[in-house]
């Protein structure tokens, strides 16, 4: 039984229906890529999963308890940790204070050593720790977003669009610490724009193209896919 299992999910901004009936699954272990092109309802389904946006129908079940239809707060509870697009860190709060934040839900757990195990893999982080969070440069906001997530010790880590707006030496930092958690163990549900990148890491892809799956694979398989890597990766 995979951890993710998403069913027929639909959702709706209105009369209009950004996801029209998507399938998917996330094995436990294993890095699951969802790659698109703007529009194409690749953050709507994180939003979905994650508790922010209501179904209007299907099905979502984690670890085979069914999940739509659960609070946000509810479904971090559960396992799924979500470090959103703009990555939406608290700006006028500290570093740490963000970290001990993404800790909420543990109630009455000593989270210290999580706080040190971030500043272990950002020690960039650790070197601002009593800064700002919104005087960061995107890079290091982003490591704090990615931190903030794994606080809470998720099951699934959800990552969207982790590379945007980042130097191409910041965004092979980003990628890398991705590996390092696929490595780990870590279960993650990425969206990316940089579709090689994503596919490189991933397990198993899917491709959204206007609220639907349109084709899916292994990470491998879908890199020598030649629709794929012509719509894509930028390939003739």
């Amino acid at each position: 039984m995979s951890l993710l299992e998403v069913t027929d999910l639909r959702v709706s901004y209105g009369a209009i229906e950004a996801i029209k009936g998507i399938s998917l699954e996330v094995e436990e272990g294993q890095v699951a890529s969802l790659i698109g092109t703007n529009g194409a309802g690749k953050t709507t389904t994180l939003r979905a999963l994650s508790g922010l946006l209501k179904p209007t129908a299907g099905t979502i079940r984690f670890d085979g308890q069914r999940l739509d239809g659960v609070p946000a707060h509810e479904v971090v509870v559960r396992g799924i940790a979500h470090a959103p697009e703009g990555r939406r860190i608290f700006p006028l709060m500290s570093v740490e204070e963000n970290l001990e934040l993404g800790a909420y839900s543990r109630k009455g757990q000593d989270y210290l050593a999580d706080v040190g195990g971030v500043f272990e893999r950002f020690p960039r982080l650790e070197e601002r720790r009593a800064q700002k969070a919104g005087t960061l440069s995107g890079g290091e906001q982003q490591m704090l977003a990615i931190g903030r997530a794994l606080m809470s010790r998720p099951r699934l880590l959800m990552l969207d669009e982790p590379s945007m707006g980042l130097s191409p030496i910041m965004m092979q930092l980003i990628f890398d610490t991705i590996g390092e958690l696929k490595t780990a163990g870590t279960t993650i549900l990425l969206v990316e724009q940089n579709a090689s990148a994503a596919l490189a890491l991933a397990d198993f892809g899917y491709v959204l193209e206007t609220g639907k799956v349109v084709l899916s694979g292994s990470g491998k398989d879908l890199l020598t896919d030649e629709k794929v890597r012509k719509a894509y990766l930028g390939e003739d």
